[in-house]
C-alpha cells in the first residue's frame, strides 16, 4: 500500500513538472523566435557582405568590424553617443530623484502632480518628437516665445549644430522622466519613517537625513535606474529620428541611428549587424563595470 502511495506521489509530481513546462512553453517559444534567433542571425550576418536584396552573401571575416573603426563617421557616432548618454544619465537621474522627493510629500492634490509627471511615459517616442517639434519651432514655438518675453532670441533648436544635441538630450530626459520617477517614488515610500524621526531627535538637518538615510536605503534603486537609463539612452531612436534625423552635420547621429541608416537606408545588412554587436558589447561592458564597482556602495536591507 505504501509503495502504491509513493508511486502516485511521484506520478503527480511529474505531472506538475510537465504542466509547469507547458505553461512557460509559449513565452519560451516567443523568446527563441524574437530574441535568440535574431541574435544568432545577426552575429552570422556581421561576418558577411550581403547584396541589397539579400540573394547573395560573401564571408569576409572581421572586415565589417575593422571598417567600422576606420570610419570617421562611426568614430563620430561613438563620441556623440558617449556625450548623449553621459548627460542624459547624470542630469536625468538627479532631476528625477528631486521631483520624486517632492511628489513623496504628503500634500493635498499630490496625486494629480504624480499623474502629470508620469504622462510622458505613456506617449510614444514619435508622438513625443512631434510635440517637441511644435514647442521648439523657431518662429511659432512656445519656448522661443517665452524667451522673447524676457528679451532673449531663441535659437533654431533642431537645425543649429550647437543646439541640436542638447535639444535631443532634453527631450530624452523628459521622455524617461515618468519611468524614473515611479521607480524612485516606490523606493522612497519604502524608507521607514522611524529612521527620519530618530535622526530628527539626534539633531540631524534635512541634508544629513538625505545623505545618511535616503541615499543608502534607495541605493539599489539608484543602481537599477543607472543601468536602465544607460541602456534606454543607447537605444534612443524615435525622438532623434523625428526631431533631427541624425543631423545637422551628424551632430545627433548616435550609434542606433547610424545602425538604422546602414540597415534600412543604405541596405548594408552585414555592416549594420556588426554595429549591433558593437553596441551589445559596449552595453555589456558598461553593465559589468556598474555592477562590479557601484555594487560595492549599494546597501541592501
Amino acid at each position: 500500500m505504501s509503495n502504491l502511495l509513493v508511486r502516485e506521489k511521484i506520478g503527480y509530481s511529474n505531472i506538475y513538472k510537465l504542466s509547469g513546462y507547458l505553461f512557460i512553453l509559449p513565452a519560451l517559444f516567443l523568446f527563441c523566435v524574437f530574441v535568440i534567433y535574431p541574435a544568432i542571425s545577426s552575429l552570422y550576418l556581421s561576418f558577411r557582405i550581403i547584396s541589397p536584396f539579400g540573394d547573395r552573401s560573401i564571408f569576409i571575416g572581421l572586415k565589417n568590424y575593422i571598417n567600422l573603426f576606420q570610419s570617421n563617421n562611426y568614430i563620430n557616432s561613438l563620441k556623440v553617443t558617449g556625450i548623449f548618454v553621459l548627460y542624459t544619465v547624470i542630469i536625468g537621474l538627479p532631476f528625477s530623484l528631486l521631483i520624486s522627493m517632492f511628489l513623496n510629500l504628503p500634500l493635498k492634490g499630490i496625486s494629480g502632480f504624480r499623474t502629470i509627471f508620469f504622462l510622458p511615459l505613456a506617449i510614444s517616442p514619435v508622438m513625443a518628437g512631434v510635440i517637441w517639434i511644435f514647442l521648439l519651432n523657431p518662429n511659432i514655438g512656445l519656448l522661443n516665445h517665452l524667451l522673447s518675453v524676457i528679451g532673449l532670441v531663441g535659437p533654431s533648436w533642431r537645425t543649429d549644430p550647437n543646439w541640436a544635441l542638447p535639444t535631443v538630450i532634453i527631450v530624452t530626459i523628459w521622455k524617461q522622466l515618468g519611468f524614473n520617477i515611479i521607480i524612485f517614488l516606490a523606493a522612497l515610500q519604502n524608507v521607514p519613517l522611524e529612521l527620519y524621526e530618530a535622526a530628527s531627535i539626534d539633531g540631524a538637518n534635512s541634508w544629513r537625513k538625505f545623505v545618511k538615510i535616503t541615499i543608502p536605503l534607495i541605493s539599489p534603486t539608484i543602481l537599477f535606474l543607472t543601468i536602465t537609463s544607460v541602456i534606454q539612452s543607447f537605444e534612443s531612436f524615435g525622438a532623434i529620428d523625428v526631431l533631427t534625423s541624425g543631423g545637422p552635420a551628424n551632430t545627433t547621429n548616435v550609434l542606433v541611428y547610424a545602425l538604422y541608416k546602414d540597415a534600412f537606408v543604405n541596405f548594408r545588412t552585414g555592416y549594420a549587424s556588426a554595429q549591433a554587436y558593437i553596441i551589445f558589447m559596449i552595453l555589456l561592458l558598461i553593465s559589468v563595470f556598474q555592477f562590479k564597482f557601484m555594487n560595492k556602495k549599494v546597501h541592501y536591507q
